[in-house]
């Protein structure tokens, strides 16, 4: 790099290629180790063992006569330097000085596209902020565009799993050794690939004695509370939204390029940002795709289908970087911008527009823990709730899978944790009932505190009796006033900042109005079944619990009070 940093790349040509051919090329730049070096006794079976993680994609794009490069970024992998924070301005930059490079060798035909998972999904995205006009197209997939509200502080919850789970993660990859890795983290049998000149691997030492100065993203987030803090101990970055796409969301778009953006309904809080991004920019050539998927697109998930992905990923990317790289008659350009699958109906569906046209489905808190459509009567109606603090939402969750980790039994029946919530239940439906879009809420509450994290599950009940979650929202009371601000991107919820100046204690025993949003879904409540929104006050499993004993909540369904579940309804009827 201009600054002497070294960068370890690998290229791939296919197997056909000759000299004077020339092709387009899909960088993948990711700090999760290009490839792999397997060690006595993996070296023996090397050759029948994933180089790197991106592999498969790799051999179909190499198979359909792409080049194929993959990149470890400054301060990972075998590279040099260290990271000063994710998607630091320098990472960025080193971006556009890879493109150059691609374009003087002589397999390159001048046309650059790229596309990663997660870290290098945010890679593919922000290599458009260099603006270079050889790459044409991006497919930015199961990655954040907004991080504090998807992925670091839902609901301004701090989501402790993950920011500490992904530390340790990058800690051990950035040591050459592997996470969880056990027995074969301790042997060193696996190990981020040297390259090529390095066959004593001198240079990998030097450049992984580099990563010990990297940041330590959970350490900043726990001095973290408002999107505008400045991290106690990294006065580099400004503040976290300096780390996602968002902040550079007007130099992408004016890139040109056109961006394709996968994520899956189980992805995270990714698909809210998926939606967001594919609104927010401009070019008519732009794609999502939301599918019943976990973080990576790997498994399938449904109460009604659960396995391995039954979706060609790489064959839908294929279809794109063909007709934006190779002038390709793929056909995608004719075809809606915006696809998604419907759980329970198991229906692929297209539409021009996010949200589809739907019709609000209000549902009220009543008497006797019900939910139904009326509104309430009575003038001091409540319902009260200790907070059980062993509530949770258990080891195979949407947060789970954001680190890689499988989820085979995602959300069993939750009967069993419903039972330790505060939980209302419509009667059985008389027809079945589709809702795609943003379930909201509108809970008006008193807590013995001064603040209060409250967690909402939309969750579907069969007429045997078996409860299954379909999506969730949740908001720290402390963030709960709207402040009227315009948001800095196209979004189809109300904002709220979650900045310091709208930061507002409780005051125990008055009552607060928290209206919040759920996760996106699209999910069919089938005949017979019925519809139940669960209350709770902490996950255990994953988000911050405030200090202090556990407060008492009381839950208002008054006239005066009318706390409510909106479902984005969509009707069927002619």
């Amino acid at each position: 790099m201009p600054d002497g940093i070294k960068l370890a790349v690998d290229v791939y040509l296919p197997s056909t290629w000759h000299p004077g051919q020339r092709m387009p090329t899909i960088l993948h730049q990711t700090r999760y180790w290009r490839a792999m070096a397997y060690r006595w006794p993996l070296s023996a079976f090397k050759e029948s063992l994933p180089r790197g993680l991106m592999g498969h994609y790799a051999k179909r794009f190499l198979a359909n006569g792409y080049a194929w490069m993959s990149v470890d970024v400054r301060g990972s992998g075998a590279s040099f330097g260290h990271r000063r924070y994710s998607h630091a301005p320098e990472e960025i930059s080193d971006g556009g000085h890879i493109v150059d490079w691609i374009l003087q060798q002589p397999w390159s035909n001048g046309q650059v596209g790229s596309l990663g998972i997660s870290y290098s999904g945010a890679s593919a995205e922000l290599l458009l902020v260099n603006q270079h006009p050889a790459v044409k197209a991006v497919a930015p997939m199961f990655s954040g565009f907004d991080l504090y509200p998807e992925i670091a502080f839902p609901g301004g919850i701090h989501l402790t799993w993950f920011t500490n789970t992904w530390q340790q993660i990058t800690d051990s990859l950035d040591q050459n050794t592997l996470p969880f890795g056990g027995w074969l983290a301790n042997l060193s049998i696996i190990g981020v690939h040297p390259v090529d000149e390095d066959p004593n691997e001198t240079m990998l030492s030097k450049a992984i004695a580099s990563h010990r100065l990297n940041w330590k993203p959970h350490k900043e987030a726990l001095g973290i509370t408002f999107r505008d803090d400045t991290p106690p101990s990294n006065h580099d970055l400004p503040n976290i939204d300096a780390l996602g796409p968002m902040w550079y969301q007007d130099t992408i778009d004016r890139s040109g390029a056109a961006v394709y953006s996968f994520t899956g309904w189980f992805d995270g809080g990714y698909q809210h940002a998926a939606i967001r991004r594919h609104l927010t920019l401009t070019n008519p050539q732009n794609k999502l795709i939301i599918g019943p998927w976990d973080h990576g697109g790997r498994r399938q998930i449904s109460p009604y289908s659960l396995g391995p992905a039954q979706f060609d990923h790489v064959g839908e990317l294929l279809k794109f970087f063909d007709y934006h790289l190779k002038s390709l008659h793929t056909g995608i350009d004719q075809e809606a911008p915006i696809h998604y699958f419907t759980m329970g109906e198991e229906q692929w569906k297209a539409t021009n527009m996010w949200p589809p046209m739907t019709t609000p489905l209000t549902l009220h808190l009543a008497p006797q823990y019900e939910l139904q459509k009326e509104s309430a009567t009575e003038e001091q109606a409540k319902d009260i709730y200790s907070v059980d603090t062993t509530a949770g939402t258990g080891p195979e969750s949407r947060w789970h899978t954001l680190v890689g980790l499988p989820i085979n039994n995602p959300y069993p029946d939750r009967s069993e944790q419903d039972e330790k919530l505060l939980v209302y239940t419509s009667t059985p439906l008389i027809e079945d009932i589709e809702i795609t879009g943003h379930p909201s809420t509108t809970l008006h509450l008193s807590t013995s505190s001064t603040d209060a994290t409250i967690f909402v599950y939309l969750e579907d009940v069969s007429d045997e009796g078996k409860v299954s979650y379909v999506t969730e929202g949740m908001l720290r009371g402390l963030h709960r006033q709207f402040n009227g601000a315009r948001a800095p991107y196209r979004d189809p919820i109300p904002y709220r900042s979650y900045r310091r100046a709208d930061g507002a204690p409780m005051i125990p025993g008055e009552v607060a109005t928290l209206s919040f949003n759920l996760l996106p879904t699209s999910y069919l409540f089938k005949k017979g079944n019925r519809i139940r929104l669960a209350i709770a006050g902490v996950d255990k499993d994953h988000f911050l619990i405030l200090p202090g004993p556990p407060p008492t909540l009381s839950i208002y369904r008054s006239h005066q009070y009318p706390s409510q579940l909106i479902l984005p309804h969509v009707s069927h009827k002619k």
